[in-house]
């Protein structure tokens, strides 16, 4: 997800057109700003991702949601 806005140790992130709270608890040794990408689960940020890295996984995600489509 890419950040859209960073109030201490959350964020609100947006997706596909979808927007979230994301905690940041997991990434407090990591500097994080708006516009950063970050792998998002249950909640909570794991990591920080080059922008090239978030685009590669949507694009393999878009990939394995077109085939299961097709069956």
């Amino acid at each position: 997800m890419q950040i859209v806005s960073v109030d201490g140790r959350m964020a609100k992130c947006a997706a596909r057109g979808e927007m979230r709270e994301v905690s940041l608890l997991l990434l407090e040794d990591e500097s994080v700003a708006v516009d950063d990408y970050v792998v998002v689960h249950l909640g909570h940020a794991l990591r920080r991702i080059p922008e090239q890295e978030a685009l590669s996984i949507w694009a393999l995600l878009d990939e394995i949601l077109a085939a299961d489509a097709r069956t």
